[in-house]
């Protein structure tokens, strides 16, 4: 046996590319540990880090005001969600157009979920763009933009198979699509059996692992059901009686997010995509795990101009 695993090579946080989700504040405290998030995981020098829209669409002010801040006041690179809800194909133009004109090169395109949320019946907008491979292709008429699209290890809810859930993700790469950004799974070997499905397919973009840290274990097993993200009974099963112990959950959630990224480190996968929550601990935790170490700040290119 080796003397060292890969994932304990001491270079290996240098072979490991990582970037982090974000989603838009509503109130002033959300806003607050937002921003205490940002500045936390900014040393750590992520790929990118992206911003979402709510269900529905219903935060897309306060996600292009966050990806301004985030490109004036940082150094880090953030790239937009787009969704085709609730917009017609004029207005979603407008929207890539604006944040074009902003400096934002980096988008993460999506189908979207409804405003009743996931789960919920999807109906396109009459004048709008249907699906997520027709948001790629957009963009790519308005400019060479990086491009991260969405991929389901266990099957988007609505898919009746693999097959039309594969044909969907391929539809998206044939349009112009960089990469794909898996939903969050807790089985290694599922997101294994996915990317060699995938290959099969003729599909060769990066598939990227989405990265669930449980801050909740309740409110991820109940958002998982309407995801079609499947809950292990083991993965339950370490929670128990933590109800009502939130350091004890903290640290056993840091172990258990870190044991699966170690997994996937050791099958070979070199990119991470942190569902942050707005919550740094768990996902600076694990990337301290890895070997990803912080460094000092960079100043941002915008403020320094300013």
């Amino acid at each position: 046996m080796s003397q060292f695993r890969f994932s304990r090579r001491p270079d290996i946080g240098d072979k490991i590319r990582v970037s982090f989700e974000f989603f838009p504040p509503k109130t002033d405290e959300m806003e607050a540990r937002l921003w205490e998030t940002v500045k936390r995981l900014e040393p750590l020098r992520p790929n990118f880090v992206s911003v979402t829209y709510g269900a529905g669409g219903s935060t897309r002010e306060r996600t292009a005001r966050t990806v301004a801040r985030i490109l004036g006041e940082t150094s880090l690179s953030p790239a937009a969600h787009l969704t085709c809800i609730d917009a017609s194909r004029e207005e979603a133009d407008n929207v890539i157009r604006q944040f074009a004109a902003l400096g934002i090169t980096r988008f993460v395109a999506l189908r979207g979920d409804p405003a009743a949320g996931a789960g919920t019946r999807y109906q396109p907008h009459p004048d709008g763009y249907a699906n997520g491979a027709e948001m790629v292709g957009a963009l790519k008429r308005h400019g060479d933009f990086d491009i991260s699209v969405s991929a389901y290890p266990e099957k988007h809810p609505e898919s009746p198979d693999f097959a039309t859930d594969i044909d969907m993700l391929k539809r998206k790469v044939d349009n112009g699509a960089t990469r794909a950004i898996t939903q969050f799974f807790f089985d290694n070997d599922i997101y294994e059996r996915y990317v060699e499905r995938v290959r099969r397919a003729g599909i060769y973009i990066p598939i990227v692992p989405g990265i669930l840290p449980v801050h909740n274990i309740a409110q991820v097993a109940s958002f998982s059901g309407r995801a079609g993200a499947h809950v292990p009974v083991w993965l339950r099963e370490r929670f128990d009686g933590l109800e009502s112990d939130p350091q004890t959950h903290a640290l056993v959630a840091s172990a258990v997010a870190a044991e699966q990224v170690l997994d996937l480190v050791e099958r070979g996968v070199g990119d991470f995509h942190f569902y942050t929550m707005n919550r740094a601990d768990l996902a600076f935790a694990v990337c301290h795990m890895i070997g990803i170490r912080s460094h000092k700040p960079e100043a941002s290119p915008n403020s320094a101009a300013a």
